[in-house]
């Protein structure tokens, strides 16, 4: 167990878009001695942060397997050191429990597996989902009993990870508006008691809040465009493609009436919050909205679908779900990396030969990224980062606003690990919200948080009104899924 609260070494794995941003923050703001961070990737991306290696940084270029993770580890990290795993692929699971067996404290960004594409084909949706790698980990964890253990954040960037946060504001700000505009009635003394006592289940539930969408709109521009056979990305491009070509995955509240066709739904001994549709993230697009105005997004497959919803879902004494909100992530990333999904599909999802992460190259634009709460007494209400380019690099230069938002949030997190050792196994929704949000806030830029009015219903134009289409539509109940989604299912 970890008996040290500052790391005498900080191994960082990979050195792609949100490690080359991380390192000088962990220097600059964390005060981490150089000599005592070693960064390490399979490729030789020295480049990208030579900066720090010329202040004393470590670069090695290796790799973390099923067969050396032991050894190379072990080699490198000791009780009370801190592990920052931002690669891919590496099983979450195993190094979960290798860091709980040495004393190692331990964050990542999301739960990978060894060979996310194993034998897809032949592997039923529901396998294939995050449900299942975080339900093996509520397990593993289980077993370990009431010695939590070192701290250890799962899935801990932007998102997943800083929007479980903001929905906790969200919540917060609706539930004190509805207090302080008259509007609780016989519900005052409940959101009252919720508020004090942080019961962001009851307040999510009082409120009448029915969905949450995690909304992002990405707008920066490149001066480089996207060549033929080129998936072009403002973060990494292998784990959006992991993701993309998974199964479209969310949290599905109890109110919905509802479910598509192709839906498959999860019937074991966890807590069941979860559906799948048997189709890619990147093939399923819903409506929804951010400041700058309406989206369409993909509903690409992210853990706070799982840990969001699980978290806000309120039972009765028999242990059954009375209220759950539906919960997933609606992404419409930057131009170019809309087209190059385009392209994948037409390549039959065989990615691109060549890939580029936009950096220095962007010229203008935001990423807009909060989440949208919906059906509450103020119809909608978004909250979250609005980081344009120009002030993404005044803070960090050389960064994007996509990986700044997610560096700031895994910042945020490893300074609560350093404060709080020996907290044992966390996801986002654990962390204490307030403190964990203002230690991000110099990295994340401006902050919106009000409501807005919208709805899936409100701004629709059917280009062939009376032909078959309107029916699709659940006019009674605007929060019902099938309302989102477009193309509108029969």
């Amino acid at each position: 167990m970890s008996t040290q609260a500052n790391p005498t070494r900080v191994l960082v794995l990979g050195c792609g878009s949100v490690a080359q941003c991380v390192i000088p923050l962990l220097i600059r703001d964390l005060k981490i001695a150089t000599s005592a961070i070693t960064i390490v990737d399979f490729v030789d991306n020295r480049h990208r942060v030579a900066d720090a290696i010329k202040q004393g940084v470590k670069y090695e270029i290796g790799q973390v397997t099923r067969e050396n993770l032991d050894s190379f580890l072990a080699e490198r990290l000791a009780a009370g050191d801190i592990l920052l795993d931002l690669a891919w692929n590496i099983d979450c699971p195993t190094i979960l429990e290798w860091c709980r067996m040495r004393g190692v404290r331990y964050l990542n960004t999301s739960v990978e597996l060894w060979d996310p594409y194993y034998d897809m084909a032949k592997t039923h949706p529901l396998d294939r989902t995050l449900y299942v790698r975080h339900q093996s980990i509520r397990k593993m964890v289980a077993k370990w009993g009431s010695n939590k253990g070192p701290s250890a954040v799962v899935e801990h960037g932007a998102n997943p990870g800083l929007v479980s946060h903001f929905a906790k504001q969200a919540l917060f700000e609706i539930s004190n508006k509805i207090l302080n505009d008259g509007r609780a009635g016989s519900r005052q003394s409940a959101i009252e008691s919720a508020l004090a006592s942080e019961s962001f289940d009851r307040l999510a539930m009082l409120t009448g809040t029915r969905v949450i969408h995690i909304s992002e709109r990405d707008t920066q521009i490149t001066n480089k465009p996207k060549e033929v056979n080129e998936f072009v990305n403002t973060w990494s491009v292998e784990g959006f493609y992991e993701e993309g070509v998974a199964p479209a995955e969310m949290g599905w509240g109890t109110h919905e009436r509802w479910m598509p066709a192709n839906a498959q739904v999860h019937a074991d001994d966890g807590p069941c919050n979860q559906i799948c549709l048997a189709q890619p993230g990147m093939e399923t697009w819903v409506r929804s909205w951010v400041p700058s105005g309406e989206i369409l997004g993909m509903i690409i497959r992210h853990g706070e679908s799982y840990t969001m919803s699980n978290h806000l879902t309120v039972r009765d004494d028999s242990g059954k779900a009375i209220y759950r909100p539906t919960v997933h992530y609606s992404y419409c990333p930057s131009n170019e990396a809309i087209n190059s999904v385009l392209e994948l599909r037409m390549r039959n999802w065989q990615k691109q030969p060549k890939e580029r992460i936009m950096n220095n190259e962007i010229i203008s634009g935001r990423d807009e990224l909060g989440v949208l709460l919906l059906g509450h007494d103020y119809t909608g209400w978004w909250t979250g980062t609005r980081l344009s380019i120009d002030e993404a690099r005044s803070i960090v230069d050389g960064q994007s606003a996509t990986t700044l938002q997610v560096a700031g949030s895994v910042i945020a997190a490893v300074k609560w690990m350093i404060a709080s050792p020996n907290e044992g196994v966390c996801v986002p929704d654990d962390l204490p919200w307030k403190s964990v949000l203002a230690d991000a806030r110099p990295y994340i830029g401006e902050i919106h948080s009000a409501p807005t009015d919208w709805d899936p219903l409100k701004t629709r134009n059917d280009l062939f009104p009376g032909f078959g289409n309107t029916g699709r539509l659940d006019t009674t109940d605007p929060w019902q899924f099938r309302n989102f989604l477009t193309p509108t299912p029969s």
